[in-house]
């Protein structure tokens, strides 16, 4: 865990940065870095000032209110689509991309080292938004029997395919009984994204420290909101080695396939990044 005093330095030189894009235009002068910034839910952020201006930059890079990730395609009465649900799909997908392209730090990394990471990590980026905007993960099923009908398999990768799905399931639902808030989320996302797992990396040592800095940020947030919860922090970092195991694969098969067809997801992360809010739907790959 880095020192406090490093920590303070590091967020003195984010709040330079940020002033510093308000004045070039890049961020809307919003309210003071200083002071108590304001959840989705309106309750303050009660920590020290850097760390709430740092979460409060993770909550502002996320493309849409959480209240409104499903509203838009998921019809009412509880009737879930198959289209519908893809459609979410593709929607937390380029969520997960544009909330890295606009978060402290990661515009200021190399365009490769930017590929490499969220290559590594979108499918765990995936399933921490489908936790936060309450995917119906009971429809995964459906959306493979469709996908098996379409493209058959062998009764043994049947068996394991259906496994993996529960396996994401699982992880989903895992998340959902944390009771994780937008600012959780926020800092799991980041402390997910700045991995050193990621090959070819140009300076995995900034990036190790970008990391530290989010974990950092999420356990002075989680111990100043949720001070009667002294595992709470602890309880949320448990869950991300877990992310791991959820098949990417299975992931792009079920909920991809129908969108991209046969362009790989790597692709498809690429353009969605190098597009930036650009991007459309249908998808037709960059050449």
């Amino acid at each position: 865990m880095a020192h406090s005093c490093i920590f303070c330095i590091a967020f003195w030189q984010i709040e330079c940065r940020f002033f510093s894009s308000v004045q070039r235009g890049r961020l809307p002068p919003a309210q003071s870095f200083h002071g108590q910034f304001s959840l989705s839910t309106g309750e303050p952020l009660q920590c020290h000032s850097y760390l709430s201006g740092y979460i409060s930059l993770l909550l502002r890079a996320e493309p849409y209110a959480t209240s409104r990730f499903g509203s838009q395609c998921l019809p009412g009465g509880g009737a879930v689509g198959i289209e519908n649900i893809c459609e979410l799909a593709a929607r937390m997908l380029f969520s997960a991309v544009e909330w890295a392209r606009n978060i402290p730090f990661f515009p200021d990394l190399q365009v490769s080292d930017q590929v490499a990471l969220l290559r590594l990590t979108w499918s765990e980026l995936f399933v921490l938004n489908a936790a936060q905007c309450a995917m119906p993960v009971h429809v995964a099923p459906l959306l493979a029997a469709a996908g098996l009908h379409a493209a058959p398999m062998s009764a043994e990768r049947v068996v394991a395919f259906m496994d993996h799905i529960r396996v994401f399931q699982e992880q989903v639902e895992k998340l959902k009984t944390l009771h994780v808030d937008s600012a959780e989320y926020s800092c799991l996302k980041a402390v997910v994204l700045f991995t050193t797992d990621a090959c070819g990396l140009s300076d995995a040592t900034h990036v190790e420290g970008l990391q530290e800095k989010s974990q950092c940020a999420l356990e002075e947030y989680v111990r100043s909101q949720y001070p009667n919860q002294p595992s709470r922090f602890g309880r949320l970092l448990l869950r991300l080695p877990s992310l791991r195991s959820v098949s990417s694969a299975v992931i792009e098969q079920l909920f991809f396939v129908r969108l991209v067809g046969k362009t790989p997801i790597e692709t498809l992360i690429r353009d969605m990044l190098l597009s930036g809010s650009s991007f459309n739907w249908p998808y037709v790959p960059v050449q």
